[in-house]
């Protein structure tokens, strides 16, 4: 629905070999963690290795497998969430950095009580900023 702005402009980081970026809801009403059911980060076309992602809003952390029944944290249209996972990203460099979401909409039936699942991709160009640990 609202692709070209799934992935926040400036926001790659990178923290010894994890690279993260924020994103937004390419929807315009919020939804609960179970029905974000996947997310793939790229950079330079490198994907991150799936058992390795993590999304992160609300101040917590989950893999996806987790989030499958986690109804009581959303995420909503004017909140970013974090994806990260590993990749071997170069600091200070510029980068092509690609997000596809999934994302199913519990309150569109389509049919024999299947609902909408929407699926989203977003590309950016941007440059890295390498985290310091505290």
């Amino acid at each position: 629905m609202i692709p070209d702005r799934i992935i926040e402009q400036g926001t790659l980081r990178t923290a010894g070999s994890r690279a993260s970026v924020e994103v937004r809801i390419p929807w315009y009403r919020a939804l609960p963690a179970s029905c974000i059911e996947d997310a793939r980060l790229t950079v330079d076309g490198v994907t991150a290795p799936a058992e390795s992602v993590r999304w992160e809003m609300n101040g917590r952390t989950f893999t996806f497998a987790e989030m499958r029944d986690e109804v009581d944290e959303w995420w909503f249209p004017v909140d970013s969430a974090v994806l990260s996972g590993e990749l071997a990203v170069a600091s200070a460099n510029e980068h092509t950095v690609a997000v596809h979401l999934s994302l199913y909409i519990p309150y569109i039936i389509i049919g024999d009580g299947e609902v909408l699942r929407i699926d989203e991709h977003d590309e950016k160009l941007m440059t890295t900023k390498e985290e310091v640990p505290a």
